[in-house]
């Protein structure tokens, strides 16, 4: 039986069996569409996580405001264990209430970037609050501890700068990679 001629290489012939081959084209499309996906994907993971983490600064924030509200703070003889130094019980300070709230922030913050803003005055009429910017200009030098005495009307604002990690996919919801987070309890105190 003869051999069979050797076929000629041309281009021609090439591209038409290129053109008329399906094998890869599933990865091909993957590929193109993959960065979207993936970009859209992680998008909405942040979007969530960052939604997460406002709800727990709103839940914290009306937590410690509790012990403001009761008096629990005010008092020299608090049972409010972070006021407490070295075994003494004494009213809050700034320092002390910042270290109540952080004990019930669970490990998804960074305590060190959370800011406490306490300010109480005689009626929601006669209520000023401070403006500390947004996640561009956000400037928390001021941010005071007043926490008023019985009757008095108290607002606390937390403050976190939560960071973004997908805004280099074109995905901003913030300002320099930070979103800021306002947690704020308005109340008026028990007459205590």
């Amino acid at each position: 039986m003869p051999s069979p001629a050797p076929t000629r290489f041309t281009l021609l012939a090439t591209l038409r069996r290129f053109r008329g081959s399906r094998r890869g084209s599933a990865a091909v499309e993957f590929a193109l569409v993959a960065p979207m996906f993936f970009a859209l994907l992680f998008a909405v993971i942040e979007t969530a996580l960052m939604f997460l983490a406002s709800q727990v600064l709103e839940s914290v924030s009306q937590n410690s405001a509790r012990a403001l509200l009761t008096g629990q703070a005010q008092a020299q003889s608090g049972s409010l264990a972070a006021c407490a130094v070295s075994g003494v019980s004494k009213p809050c300070t700034q320092t002390t209430f910042k270290a109540y709230v952080c004990s019930q922030i669970p490990a998804l913050f960074d305590c060190s970037k959370l800011y406490v803003d306490v300010v109480s005055t005689n009626s929601f009429g006669a209520l000023s609050l401070t403006n500390y910017g947004n996640s561009c200009s956000f400037n928390p030098t001021g941010v005071q501890y007043v926490a008023g005495s019985g009757g008095q009307v108290v607002v606390v604002r937390l403050f976190y700068q939560w960071p973004l990690f997908v805004t280099g996919l074109g995905f901003n919801m913030g300002c320099s990679n930070k979103r800021l987070l306002v947690a704020t309890a308005a109340f008026k105190n028990e007459p205590f």
